[in-house]
């Protein structure tokens, strides 16, 4: 058995995600996110795709391609307005939205990688991320074909106060794809700074978890003490250099004096 978790490319990488797939999908606005990946399951043409990300990215970038070319049939987001497609998409009704908060976006994710079922937390309690009614999906004539449900309340003493607690659901996907800076063989991975953001926990969530790194380094290389996501959560590793484009959502500069 060989702990090598190479693919010789993207294509190969993606090559059996089918349709109706389940995507966790790393990176924040379009900072660390797996754009090779991306376009390589564009180019496959998998559709139906439920993806759960903490945004979709533009109107021509990151998951916004997917979107743009009709793929996702499901978004699970905590942030969606930097993308003119998604919000036709979702007023229309030709799209299905569960929008989360982002910090229960994020544990619901580590929970799922961690094997824990559920979870409670404070937030969103009173509002209709508990109380349900939010839309998930809209009819063609304007109305709510689907809206969320309610969701179990529970109290518990906090520091000798009674508090409502939210139970939340964890979250796993059939696949997950994510951007490194730098990967081993054996799928242990360093992200660059704030390009880690999502990254490690939609690694997680995954059952399959596909990374595309800008450096392919041999085992042993890196230092175990620097490794942000052990290669156990890893199933393939694809090199796609250091010169991949990288884009950033608004670009603003003072006036000089």
């Amino acid at each position: 058995m060989t702990l090598d978790k190479t693919v010789p490319d993207a294509a190969t990488a993606v090559a059996d995600i089918p349709d109706g797939a389940s995507l966790a999908v790393g990176g924040f606005g379009l900072c660390g996110i797996p754009m090779v990946l991306i376009d390589a399951l564009l180019a496959r043409g998998s559709r139906e795709l439920a993806v759960v990300s903490n945004n979709c990215g533009v109107d021509d970038w990151g998951l916004g391609v997917l979107l743009a070319a009709g793929r996702i049939r499901k978004m699970t987001s905590s942030y969606v307005g930097e993308n003119k497609e998604f919000e036709r998409q979702y007023l229309s009704g030709e799209l299905e939205l569960e929008l989360t908060p982002q910090g229960t976006l994020a544990e619901k994710l580590r929970a799922g990688g961690a094997g824990i079922a559920a979870f409670f937390t404070q937030t969103g309690v009173g509002t209709q991320v508990a109380e349900g009614g939010l839309p998930q999906r809209y009819a063609v004539d304007g109305g709510i074909a689907v809206a969320s449900a309610p969701k179990p309340v529970q109290r518990f003493e906090v520091r000798g106060e009674l508090r409502d607690f939210v139970l939340e659901e964890a979250i796993t996907t059939d696949f997950a794809l994510v951007h490194a800076q730098r990967g081993d063989r054996h799928g242990n991975l360093v992200f660059e700074k704030s390009a880690r953001n999502f990254s490690p926990l939609a690694a997680m969530a995954g059952r399959i978890c596909i990374a595309e790194v800008e450096e392919l380094v041999e085992p042993g290389e890196i230092d175990p003490d620097a490794v942000h996501l052990p290669g156990i959560f890893v199933d393939r590793v694809v090199e796609v250099g250091a010169d991949v484009e990288k884009r950033i959502e608004r670009r603003t500069v003072r006036e000089e004096h």
